[in-house]
């Protein structure tokens, strides 16, 4: 239970950059809403791919510096607190965010402050383990699809790496868009994301996506560098076709191949984003976006979940259980 008129707060911790050992539950002291902020009671925090990779000292270490750091950034929880100037919300919401990404937002903590308008009310059909789940991965596939590539009913999308956090996301929004759907993953998957609206769905461990679709006129590529992805996911565009490289980025290799091969390309890294916030929970209210949640943990498992999100298997998203 959470002691509102203390002080300090548990948060999970690290000193320093490493394995999953070096996080620790620590109580810290308790942030302080400024102007224009909310102090948002955690109830329970999303658990993301750069969060164990900045734990290791790549992901976004080179934007938080050296530890100590609490990791994390996805949240739901109810606003405690509203800074001088807040109008959008107020006391007792329920909200969910992704806030300061990718400066540090302490996400794996009891309370969290931050811009009001980097929160929107959660999804009030969403439980708070489902909603934590669903903001950075949300905003990625959303900012990806619509902000950057443009997708529009009709055209046909490459989805990689479809059966994780941000691909589920993917393959939903553009189907709701009224795009076709191509999703790699694994064949244990495939089933459930054809009821997700993939009309297509290629077996990663057996076929190589590139022998089986062409002339695609979008790639989210969630996979990066790992296999070539980017660089393969070349040849199933079609000319003038875009990639968008959201783990790893384009690289050298990426960039001169698309070149000399006629395909468009970009790199991508997510923002807060409350007002697309506010749209993906009526979209998930009005039963449009299904959130998947692979398993929920306590807080002190944080390393057990960085584990699991390591191991690049998990269907949705983990969470962990704080308030």
């Amino acid at each position: 239970m959470v002691d509102m008129t203390s002080s300090t707060m548990r948060a999970v911790t690290q000193l320093t950059f490493g394995g999953p050992e070096v996080l620790q539950v620590s109580d810290v002291p308790k942030p302080v809403p400024l102007p224009t902020e909310v102090l948002v009671r955690v109830t329970a925090a999303g658990v993301n791919p750069v969060d164990w990779k900045t734990r290791e000292g790549s992901g976004m270490a080179g934007v938080l510096g050296a530890p100590p750091f609490i990791p994390g950034w996805d949240v739901a929880g109810v606003v405690e607190e509203t800074g001088f100037g807040v109008t959008t919300l107020a006391v007792g919401d329920e909200v969910y965010g992704m806030p300061w990404f990718p400066r540090a937002a302490g996400g794996y903590a009891e309370y969290v402050t931050a811009p009001s308008r980097q929160f929107a009310r959660k999804p009030k059909s969403a439980t708070m383990e489902q909603a934590a789940a669903v903001p950075l991965a949300a905003l990625t596939a959303w900012q990806a699809l619509f902000d950057t590539a443009g997708v529009t009913e009709g055209q046909r999308v490459l989805i990689t790496a479809a059966a994780g956090g941000v691909g589920h996301f993917a393959v939903q929004f553009a189907r709701l868009r009224g795009a076709e759907v191509i999703a790699t993953a694994s064949a244990r998957n495939a089933s459930w994301l054809t009821g997700l609206g993939a009309s297509t769905v290629i077996d990663y461990t057996s076929t190589r996506f590139e022998h089986e679709v062409s002339d695609v006129d979008v790639v989210i590529d969630l996979v990066g560098n790992q296999d070539d992805t980017s660089l393969r996911a070349l040849t199933a565009l079609r000319p003038g076709g875009l990639l968008v490289a959201v783990p790893s980025g384009v690289s050298p290799e990426v960039r001169s191949a698309a070149l000399a091969q006629g395909r468009r390309f970009s790199s991508f890294l997510v923002e807060p984003d409350g007002p697309a916030l506010a749209r993906i929970a009526a979209h998930i209210d009005a039963g449009d976006v299904h959130v998947e949640l692979d398993r929920v943990l306590p807080l002190d498992a944080a390393g057990k979940a960085h584990e699991a999100v390591a191991a690049g298997h998990t269907r949705g998203k983990i969470v962990l259980r704080i308030g």
